[in-house]
């Protein structure tokens, strides 16, 4: 059976209104999320180290998707080789440990992250926290990907993440 015409005109004029306020919701969502800040980004990494060590989980780098969630692309491959190729030779990978507190365990109480912007999409990020009871700094350059902040590289005191695979093979 065949719409009435003045129904259909009315159906095609509340369609249009309820995409256009699909589009008016949905935008800033999205604007937010496009403009996340390199200060977030790595908010949002350092909250899950904060606290009591049972529910202070850190992030799990188990999953090439993790990986390249927070790694820029080049350093992501770089992780994911790594790890692929000491799990053939049944030898533990060149990251040992978790990049984001520079060891392998974590009782921290309280993270100071500051960044400073070194130009269009590049951040650098300095971020000091006590590791039980140790003082740690640790500087992650950042680079802007699509409206997303990656990781380039993450300096350590005696180290980098991306000198650990500058370093021959073992």
């Amino acid at each position: 059976m065949a719409m009435p015409r003045a129904a259909r005109k009315g159906a095609s004029w509340g369609a249009a209104v309820m995409l256009l306020l699909a589009v008016l919701f949905a935008a800033p969502g999205e604007a937010r999320a496009a403009a996340q800040s390199p200060e977030a980004f790595l908010h949002a990494i350092y909250g899950n180290y904060v606290g009591d060590p049972a529910k202070a989980k850190g992030i799990p780098l188990d999953t090439r998707a993790r990986i390249r969630r927070y790694f820029e692309p080049s350093l992501a491959a770089l992780i994911v080789k790594d790890r692929e190729a000491a799990a053939k030779r049944n030898e533990p990978p060149a990251l040992d440990g978790d990049p984001f507190v520079d060891a392998q365990d974590w009782r921290i109480a309280a993270v100071d992250i500051r960044v400073q912007n070194a130009g269009d999409a590049k951040a650098t990020g300095l971020v000091s926290f006590q590791n039980a009871g140790k003082p740690v700094t640790i500087t992650l350059q950042l680079v802007q990907l699509k409206g997303a902040w990656k990781i380039a590289d993450i300096v350590w005191k005696e180290a980098s993440l991306r000198g650990l695979y500058a370093a021959p093979p073992r």
